[in-house]
């Protein structure tokens, strides 16, 4: 008999592979930070019976939540400039704000209150695109959480790098420290088009293609930008894209709000992700990205939150309902963008996008044990007649109550480990008072 690590017994398990399966009374097994297999309840006590068991008889276990898009520093901007116009928002109060606070202090301490908040949401991986790259990575690494990093290209001057030439040598260093950790994805993670110029995309494709990393962007979140580019370039920002190569199947298009039928196809046939947050788009008041038209493509559509400064929070389970709802409404149609299609793209398809859909995802023997334990015996979720709808439609991330990440739990009954709340609360209140004074003066 097979030695395990011990033996998740659940009410529910959604394992996400096969699609919009439920399996009742059924146990994971977890052996050395992986999956070992998924079985009946009492087989499972049969077979293990001395392994160490964890009783989830009131709970659903999924696997672990997937944000596909992030910059989490920016937790410690959460509200400071709310209910602007994206491009207000970002020149006038974001960037300001950013370049009087920015440093590997503030990085550390946001990248850390981010990942306790997306612990107790049950998200076990997320994909940065922001600054201090290795600031990010080594905070990440020391919590055992798993993260893909952004490596950031913009072509003016930060406090990460101050030229073209600094941005390509300093991230390419990130890459060559990180490149072997097990929970470190690299990502390549140019701003936008109308922050990165024709040569850096040229260089940013031949790194893609020589390290094999994904390429992750925001592209088409409004109409202004899409005509600001007809207007500098003489063209759409997607086709400027194409026209380096750069829509292939590396591609993560963060938001696409703006797209014409030629553009969904030729994200669908070019294997191209789309990295979708509906209530980032929605309280920017950017558009609605055609999520069902990119779906019934065969788009691969992942869900993210965007950063705490423009959503304002990193709850996906608010995310899966809300683009389920937002999909139906664009759509008009009410089968649209479906709960057992939601809970996916908070998993597997984010894990395809990141490119380590073999790794993770779904609850299938010989993925890494990153899974979430959801309550779903509470009032608010009763009665229950199909878990995964519950999941998608009725539950607040407050219900997630146990987390793991390649076997290691990292929440349990709503407690955090190796994290310190209170800590983590005066350093934000640190931040704040520190952003507030450099207002003033």
């Amino acid at each position: 008999m097979r030695s395990v690590d011990h033996i998740l017994e659940a009410r529910w398990v959604v394992p996400v592979e096969p699609h919009g399966v439920v399996f009742e009374h059924h146990a994971v097994a977890i052996a050395g930070g992986m999956i070992a297999e998924m079985l009946p309840l009492a087989a499972a006590r049969e077979k293990y019976a001395h392994a160490k068991r964890v009783d989830l008889s009131g709970h659903a276990l999924i696997p672990g939540l997937v944000n596909t898009h992030t910059h989490n520093a920016m937790t410690l901007m959460r509200g400071l400039a709310d209910d602007l116009p994206l491009m207000v928002w970002l020149q006038e109060h974001i960037w300001p704000a950013e370049a009087k606070v920015m440093g590997a202090g503030f990085v550390h301490d946001g990248v850390e209150l981010a990942i306790a908040e997306m612990l107790r949401g049950g998200t076990t991986c997320c994909n940065e695109n922001y600054f201090f790259p290795d600031v990010q990575a080594a905070t990440y690494l020391r919590h055992g959480f798993r993260a893909a990093i952004g490596l950031p290209f913009i072509e003016f001057p930060s406090a990460w790098a101050q030229s073209r030439d600094e941005y390509f040598d300093k991230n390419l260093a990130v890459h060559d420290d990180f490149k072997r950790e097990a929970l470190i994805t690299i990502t390549l993670a140019p701003h936008a088009p109308y922050t990165v110029g024709d040569e850096s995309f040229a260089r940013i494709r031949m790194l893609s293609d020589h390290l094999d990393l994904p390429v992750h962007l925001h592209l088409h979140e409004t109409a202004q930008e899409v005509e600001d580019s007809r207007k500098q370039h003489g063209m759409r920002p997607f086709a400027r894209l194409q026209a380096q190569g750069l829509v292939n199947d590396h591609l993560i298009a963060v938001h696409m709000t703006q797209l014409t039928e030629a553009e969904i196809a030729a994200c669908a046939e070019a294997g191209v992700s789309v990295a979708h947050c509906p209530e980032s788009n929605l309280k920017l008041a950017s558009g609605f990205c055609p999520a069902e038209k990119l779906r019934r493509a065969g788009v691969n559509l992942a869900l993210g939150t965007d950063g705490c400064a423009s959503n304002n929070d990193l709850d996906m389970f608010g995310e899966m309902r809300t683009a389920a709802l937002l999909a139906k409404g664009v759509a008009g149609d009410a089968s649209a963008f479906d709960a057992a299609y939601a809970l996916r793209a908070a998993t597997l398809n984010g894990a395809k996008a990141l490119g380590i859909a073999d790794r993770i995802g779904s609850i299938v023997a010989g993925k890494q044990a990153d899974l979430t334990a959801v309550r779903l015996d509470v009032l608010e979720t009763q009665p229950l007649y199909n878990a995964i709808s519950q999941l998608v439609y009725a539950t607040g991330r407050h219900q997630v109550s146990d987390v793991w990440i390649a076997g290691v739990r990292k929440l349990e009954n709503g407690v955090l480990f190796g994290l310190d709340e209170d800590e983590l609360k005066a350093k934000a209140r640190d931040w704040r008072e520190r952003m507030q004074a450099d207002s003033k003066s």
